[in-house]
């Protein structure tokens, strides 16, 4: 019986099966393959970035020729890691260097007080005036940092030389020790002195009323300094050494005579200094001052010095090219400040002072940004002003008559009136009155000159690169007024894609330059 029932239990069960149709059952592995892709594993994520070089005092300070040596001062720290201070001696009596090291031996350089260079071996360059030079040269490797103290400063007397010759790649730093411990903004200022070089150039305003100016026995004593060096002789050709690629941070200090020190102040220097691509930044006075002698130079910039960028007096002859000058924002005085109106404007040699291919940027609500006085021999060629004050700072300003309209005279070395070429205004005042003048005639003598215009609206990128505007400007050929100049064939301190800034220089909220050591407010590292 229970054979049975499981018979038609089965029985029944197929009979069901075999209504449900052939082709309305699929079985495994029938119909194709199925292939299921996985997603692929995210890859791993990247290894960190590797900590920053910071750098790590060396374990002593490095030999120097001069028999006084470094004195150890023991070790400093900051953001960017220590470094052994390794003061100067107060002078140095022999040629020595101071040798480059990498952060894993890093050193400091301190300037403490008035370090001289050699002693001063007088006007001439024989023992005719009583003095013979001592031939110091004191060499700084590329790559190598200063540091001074308040009111310190390195001064190279005549007779000696500084050969400080940084790269794009290292730039030499004269710096403060705040910069080193990071406690530097971008508005900080004047923690030390600065850089002085001397020389046998001939000067005016000489130092004793019965000299004749341009004479050697023409001198003058260092201005800012508390046992003054001097400047001054008759070898316009005279050698100081060469500097290139240096930054002047944090300088300008006023001293107790109320004189002051600037970022780079030179007396009486001659043709045979070098100098090229220097930087001056936030110093407390002026950007550069030169006094007198003959100054040759390609590659300035100055930012944000709290009196005037460029200062020229007591009769220089100086060439520039390739200038950038940018104040911080309502601070500063004059970008240029040309001689002093005195009772010695007829001294010879007569000041003349040629700038080409320059980039200014007015930012202080002030009297002017360009001021010539003294009578001086002055000339901008290739050169852009900007205003960007908030009240509209006029833009030109020159003092007497006779500035702006005494002929060339050969026997008084007068060069003639003041020259402007191939320069653009971009100022809600271009002009304003002088002392002795209205801004009618200025404007007449601004005018006579070719390509120029008051009507610049500027497209500058980067603070100091040309745009549109400035591109459309037609260029000015200086090479015909001195064989030191290039000619550029363009006006303004550098086109879009130039590079000419980059490498030495250093960044800030008032102007970056880009791929260069950093920000001033730090400094950079050398692993090698």
């Amino acid at each position: 019986m229970k054979n049975i029932q499981r018979t038609l239990i089965l029985g029944c069960g197929l009979v069901i099966l075999t209504g449900c149709g052939a082709d309305e059952i699929s079985s495994p592995g029938t119909g194709g393959n199925i292939t299921i892709n996985n997603p692929a594993p995210p890859p791993p994520p990247p290894p960190p970035p590797p900590p920053a070089a910071t750098a790590t005092a060396a374990t002593d300070c490095p030999f120097i020729a001069d028999p006084q040596g470094l004195t150890d001062r023991g070790v400093i720290s900051g953001p960017t890691g220590t470094y052994r201070l390794c003061q100067l001696p107060a002078r140095f009596n022999r040629s020595s260097q101071l040798q480059f090291t990498t952060a894993d031996s890093a050193v400091i350089y301190l300037i403490d007080g008035q370090v001289d260079v050699g002693s001063d071996g007088g006007p001439a360059a024989d023992a005719s005036d009583g003095l013979s030079d001592t031939d110091v040269v004191l060499t700084i490797d590329p790559g190598v940092t200063l540091a001074g103290l308040d009111g310190s400063y390195l001064n190279v007397n005549r007779g000696n030389q500084i050969q400080a010759n940084g790269t794009t790649a290292r730039p030499i730093i004269f710096t403060s020790q705040q910069n080193i411990r990071g406690e530097n903004t971008d508005d900080s200022s004047g923690d030390w002195g600065g850089l002085i070089i001397n020389g046998r150039a001939p000067i005016t305003d000489c130092l004793s009323n019965t000299a004749t100016p341009g004479s050697v026995n023409c001198e003058r004593e260092v201005e800012g300094t508390t046992t003054p060096p001097r400047y001054g002789g008759n070898d316009a050709s005279d050698n100081s050494g060469s500097v290139r690629n240096v930054q002047l941070r944090y300088s300008g200090t006023v001293l107790s005579n109320g004189d002051e020190l600037q970022a780079l102040t030179t007396g009486g220097v001659g043709s045979g200094t070098t100098f090229e691509n220097i930087m001056s930044f936030n110093s407390a006075d002026d950007g550069v001052e030169f006094f007198g002698g003959v100054v040759n130079m390609k590659g300035l910039v100055v930012v944000g010095a709290e009196d005037d960028s460029i200062d020229t007096d007591t009769g220089v002859k100086a060439t520039l090219q390739y200038v950038v000058a940018v104040q911080r924002s309502n601070v500063g005085d004059t970008i240029i400040e040309a001689d002093s109106s005195n009772t010695l404007e007829e001294n010879t040699p007569r000041q003349n002072t040629l700038i080409s291919n320059a980039t200014f940027i007015q930012r202080k609500n002030d009297d002017q940004a360009v001021r010539i006085r003294g009578r001086a021999d002055y000339s901008l060629f290739n050169t852009i002003i900007v205003d960007a004050s908030s009240n509209g700072t006029p833009c030109l300003r020159v003092d007497t008559i006779e500035t702006l309209t005494r002929a060339a005279n050969a026997g008084l070395d007068e060069a003639g009136p003041v020259r402007f070429e191939s320069v653009a205004l971009d100022c809600g005042t271009p002009f304003r009155d002088g002392s002795g003048t209205t801004v009618a005639q200025l404007q007449n003598r601004f005018d006579a000159g070719s390509n120029t215009t008051t009507a610049l609206t500027n497209t500058l990128s980067m603070t100091y690169k040309n745009g549109t505007n400035e591109d459309a400007l037609v260029a000015f050929d200086p090479t015909g007024v001195s064989s030191f100049f290039d000619n550029a064939g363009f006006v303004g301190a550098a086109q879009a894609a130039d590079t000419r800034f980059e490498g030495w220089t250093c960044d800030s909220a008032t102007i970056s330059f880009g791929n260069n050591s950093g920000a001033c407010t730090s400094l950079p590292i050398y692993t090698s």
